[in-house]
């Protein structure tokens, strides 16, 4: 039975941790790719990690390269190429730059691996699943970013904290542009079952909100010189784990959505099924009045970073 095939756009923190639990799930082959200006970067961090594989028990073809012709035929292909975000840095100041970027790799990926899903984690994250979708001229179901795992999982990991409970029993769900406009549902988080609003009081429940919404810009400030890596990379293997093993999971993400939510035809986070077609369904689920605000204000700055893309 053939393995399935992974590529990895970018060999920095995010793209390299990518590969590390890409390959610890065994989810199949990988092919870590930079630019030609790295020459040694990506071909020096898939051997070590193919090194790690005696010990850690995975079995998979690990490579390196400057060049796509390694990466043809890859079944999933995640786009983390670009600057990243840096103290005093918005996601909006990364516009021009990655647009380039992201264009440039989405149109080798499609000449390439013309079957491929597209996983975008480059920011800003809703404006560049678009260009990737305008770039690669692929279907929309096969093209989504990860944003709305990466935020949820901030917002769980507060909420664990905070009651001292494990991680495992707090299921949550944010929806919206990636960053400041994203929506927090605390109708839809709970612990094992009881209702959010139970076990955490108003205010503190919404200081942890604001604290998500400044997860990435918090760590950025404290690393100085970098952004997050571990827990971004993570989501995206969660996603490309759901798409590859067709395990049809319910995970929120940047997906296209035209009709559903009244949203017109913009990349946005919301739940979707993931499986082997890519985005198989999106879930609408319902909003009251100020939800539904919230998240309309959220889908407006995507609209507005979106415009000013020149792809």
């Amino acid at each position: 039975m053939r393995r399935a095939k992974i590529t990895i756009v970018g060999a920095g923190n995010v793209g390299a941790t990518a590969a590390v639990w890409a390959a610890a799930r065994e989810l199949g082959d990988i092919v870590l790719v930079d630019v030609p200006a790295v020459e040694g970067l990506p071909q020096g961090k898939a051997l070590d990690l193919y090194q790690a594989s005696p010990i850690e028990g995975f079995d998979a073809r690990i490579v390196g390269a400057t060049s796509y012709e390694p990466t043809a035929d890859s079944d999933v292909v995640i786009i983390t190429a670009g600057i990243a975000r840096k103290p005093g840095m918005n996601r909006d100041d990364l516009m021009n730059i990655n647009t380039g970027i992201v264009r440039s790799v989405s149109e080798q990926v499609a000449k390439f691996s013309p079957n491929a899903i597209l996983i975008v984690v480059s920011n800003p994250l809703d404006a560049m699943v678009y260009v990737a979708w305008k770039g690669s001229g692929f279907p929309t179901r096969r093209v989504l970013g990860q944003a709305g795992i990466l935020d949820t999982a901030r917002f769980r990991a507060f909420l664990a904290a905070e009651i001292g409970c494990s991680v495992e029993d707090i299921q949550a769900l944010l929806l919206g542009g990636h960053g400041d406009d994203m929506v927090p549902l605390p109708r839809y988080t709970s612990v094992a079952g009881i209702p959010i609003t139970q076990l955490v009081h108003p205010d503190r429940l919404n200081d942890i909100i604001r604290r998500t919404r400044n997860g990435g810009a918090e760590i950025v400030s404290l690393l100085k010189t970098g952004s997050a890596y571990y827990a971004p990379a993570s989501a995206t293997i969660q996603m490309a784990e759901s798409i590859i093993k067709d395990k049809k999971r319910i995970l929120p993400c940047a997906v296209y959505c035209d009709k559903e939510y009244g949203v017109g035809g913009f990349f946005v986070g919301v739940p979707c099924v993931l499986g082997k077609q890519g985005v198989e369904r999106i879930i609408e689920v319902q909003l009251d009045p100020d939800e539904r605000n919230a998240f309309e204000t959220s889908v407006e700055h995507v609209r507005q970073l979106v415009m000013q893309v020149k792809v």
